[in-house]
């Protein structure tokens, strides 16, 4: 079926990529940020192999979506994926997100009470929070994250560069560098800054743990410099009925430094007969 654009609010389209849509159990993929769905190319490459159908969403702002000037808290974001869940009529999906996007499926789960998924799968998610609070020391430091703000506004190219930088803990190509930083490119600044001014303010997802009801699978390198290993210590300790697996030879991009190991990971756990269920 290849790639769409579905309308979520006037004058706003979100851009959807479906790849194999005649496969069975479908995955929807939430990318993190500043990138796009292409960021799941070597899940997108494999998967359908096995029968899965894969569908990614690029966030509003983001790839090939539109760039309306507001609406990129949580809650619009998490009520986008609503507009793609009922275009596309999906039932018992998996929905997966990395980072950003692990943040906003979360809050879908809890504001739309996990509207047609069956299980969720976190990379590397930015959940309960992606700066350090008074109460939770896991996290960036507020001032790296304002820096990076004025660092978009400044100089978006080196902002991007040096993000990329610390993003896999393998060694990656200049080849594979240079296209990873072409992804962030095909944003908007003011989208870029207005989800990283996100992270700030949003506190509710602590509380968006509790509320998940269907099996979840954790997955989250240690060496992750964005998203700290304690945040996932933190979403196995809320959401009940997860499983928690350290990837020991993964940064934040585990979805590429450990790419086997991710799909193998990812696909044992949608084919796990839902036993047990808390």
């Amino acid at each position: 079926m290849g790639g769409y654009y579905i309308g979520v609010e006037p004058h706003v389209n979100i851009y959807v990529e479906d790849v194999n849509p005649g496969g069975g159990k479908p995955i929807l993929f939430i990318h993190g940020w500043p990138a796009n769905h292409k960021m799941f190319e070597y899940q997108f490459n494999q998967l359908p192999n096995m029968g899965y159908r894969c569908i990614g969403m690029d966030c509003r702002g983001f790839g090939k979506s539109d760039k309306p000037w507001k609406g990129y808290d949580y809650d619009r974001m998490a009520d986008d994926i609503r507009c793609v869940v009922e275009a596309l009529r999906l039932q018992n999906f998996t929905l997966g997100g990395h980072s950003t996007g692990g943040a906003i499926a979360i809050r879908y789960m809890a504001r739309h009470n996990g509207y047609k998924v069956s299980k969720l799968a976190l990379f590397a998610a930015a959940a309960p929070s992606l700066i350090q609070r008074p109460y939770f020391p896991y996290g960036l430091a507020r001032e790296d994250v304002n820096n990076i703000i004025q660092e978009t506004y400044n100089d978006r190219p080196k902002m991007l560069r040096g993000f990329g930088d610390m993003f896999f803990f393998q060694y990656v190509t200049e080849a594979f560098s240079d296209w990873f930083f072409q992804l962030g490119l095909q944003a908007a600044g003011w989208s870029t800054a207005a989800v990283a001014a996100s992270w700030l303010d949003e506190e509710s997802l602590f509380s968006d743990l509790g509320k998940i009801r269907v099996p979840t699978l954790i997955l989250h390198g240690i060496h992750d410099k964005v998203c700290h290993f304690p945040l996932a210590e933190a979403q196995k300790e809320g959401i009940k009925n997860s499983k928690l697996v350290p990837f020991e030879c993964s940064g934040h991009g585990l979805f590429y430094d450990q790419r086997d190991r991710f799909n193998k990971e990812l696909t044992q756990f949608i084919e796990l007969e839902d036993c047990g269920r808390a």
